[in-house]
């Protein structure tokens, strides 16, 4: 059975909006290795409608980073919406309905894990329902000030770290699992 475990790059102050924008300076080669690993476990990826939207316009004509384009391209992926009425991107399913009925029989089926980048929306709706096995944070040594955090206006969910890593550009590599999660 897979995990559904949810990658996040994030902010001193919580936020994950635009990472595009304040992540970079603070990527190397440990972070590059890092997510690579997990990449390399993905038996399938999730997200939500906007994500999979903006993805799938970017990663179907991008020229950069191939290897990355090339994975996501041909991976399995999972779209959580009850608006969007089909998927075109190579290999898409769109999940409606009982989505928390979907995506357990979807986690009984999958070989690896069921990766996901961004989303904070279907995230903070994953751990509600107790379907997130793992929260993976890049915490970033910056405060960006303003943008989507991950956690607004949610219910109380208690965590238990799991790993920790600080990167040698002060990035915090942290996993954590749902208290409700662990066994």
């Amino acid at each position: 059975m897979a995990k559904i475990i949810s990658n996040f790059f994030i902010a001193l102050d919580g936020v994950v909006e635009s990472p595009d924008k304040w992540h970079f300076p603070y990527f190397n080669d440990e972070m590059g290795a890092a997510i690579g690993a997990g990449v390399a476990k993905a038996g399938a990826f999730l997200m939500g409608r906007r994500l999979y939207e903006e993805w799938a316009a970017y990663w179907t004509t991008t020229d950069q980073d191939q290897d990355f384009a090339g994975f996501i391209n041909n991976a399995r992926k999972y779209v959580v919406s009850n608006t969007l009425e089909k998927a075109d991107w190579n290999n898409t399913t769109v999940v409606s309905g009982d989505v928390a009925a979907r995506l357990r029989e979807i986690k009984e089926e999958t070989e690896g894990e069921i990766q996901m980048s961004g989303s904070a929306t279907t995230v903070r709706w994953l751990l509600a329902n107790g379907l997130l096995d793992e929260l993976n944070l890049l915490v970033h040594p910056i405060a960006v000030g303003h943008g989507q955090r991950l956690f607004e206006d949610t219910p109380t969910h208690a965590l238990t770290l799991v790993k920790s890593e600080t990167f040698q550009t002060g990035v915090l590599n942290l996993t954590y699992v749902p208290e409700n999660a662990q066994s």
